[in-house]
């Protein structure tokens, strides 16, 4: 995979993270921020390591899963894995202007 095949692939992935909501905020989860990485090998196989905004988050079970499930069914993903990390933890300075101001922060 070129080194352009990666990155038309990213922008896609990332077209499709902008598609999944937290359900208790109207952001969705790469404009907050809980997105840390994406990652995409030379077989297409996506790896993507994300937080949620608290350990406890009633969707810890299913968003990563939701993330993971809709990430491989992109055009031209092989697979894709979802890690989750606590590290560094989540908070709203991580989110981009544009949710900052969505949600009245700024």
């Amino acid at each position: 995979m070129t080194p352009e095949e990666k990155k038309h692939l990213e922008d896609r992935v990332i077209d499709m993270l902008r598609t999944i909501y937290d359900p208790e905020i109207p952001v969705d989860v790469y404009e907050l921020g809980l997105i840390y990485e994406v990652n995409i090998n030379d077989e297409a196989h996506v790896g993507i390591k994300m937080t949620l905004t608290s350990p406890s988050c009633p969707v810890a079970e299913s968003m990563p899963n939701e993330v993971e499930q809709k990430v491989a069914g992109v055009q031209g993903v092989s697979s894709a894995k979802v890690e989750i990390t606590f590290e560094p933890p989540w908070d709203r300075t991580m989110m981009s202007e544009a949710a900052q101001l969505e949600l009245g922060f700024m």
